[in-house]
């Protein structure tokens, strides 16, 4: 079983969260945006299989366990979302349309360097996303959440920075 790779810090709980829409829609873009969890999760996963070709395991098994990582994020963020009355599908949802999720958001990288470059781009768009988020949402609860993951998120950039060293020396 892959580890996710996170701090050990426990994740407050969704307790007491009422019904939001506007909350739960600026939500949806940290969960099924263009950089959101849904699509560090995909990435990850893709990136993962490459590494293993390339004979870089330890690599490979980073980006998984940044991939479970993600995906409690995904399903945490999921379970705050319905809370807040809204279906917690995989799209970015305003008041009134949803710009459903499209795979073609992940980057398709083959290269080993330009892969880890792409992830660490990438978290560093999610922890902005997660610090909008903090900044716009007034309900404390849903913050202390959103602050939670974003340390997570900062782990994840340090984390494929160290492994970006890795590739450049051919380990």
């Amino acid at each position: 079983m892959v580890k996710p790779i996170a701090l050990s810090l426990p994740y407050p709980t969704i307790d007491g969260v009422g019904k939001n829409l506007l909350t739960a829609s600026k939500l949806s873009v940290i969960y099924a945006g263009k950089h959101g969890e849904l699509n560090a999760i995909l990435q990850y996963v893709y990136q993962s299989f490459f590494f293993n070709k390339f004979k870089k395991e330890e690599i490979a098994s980073t980006l998984m366990g940044i991939a479970v990582a993600e995906m409690e994020h995904l399903e945490i963020l999921g379970e705050l979302i319905l809370s807040l009355g809204q279906s917690p599908v995989y799209a970015e949802c305003l008041p009134y349309r949803c710009n459903f999720y499209s795979s073609s958001n992940v980057s398709y990288s083959t290269n080993a360097e330009k892969m880890l470059l792409d992830d660490i781009a990438g978290e560093m768009l999610a922890v902005g996303d997660y610090e909008k988020a903090i900044s716009e949402i007034e309900d404390e609860k849903v913050q202390a959440i959103l602050v939670r993951i974003k340390l997570d998120e900062e782990l994840h950039i340090k984390v494929l920075k160290d492994a970006l060293l890795k590739v450049g020396k051919g380990s």
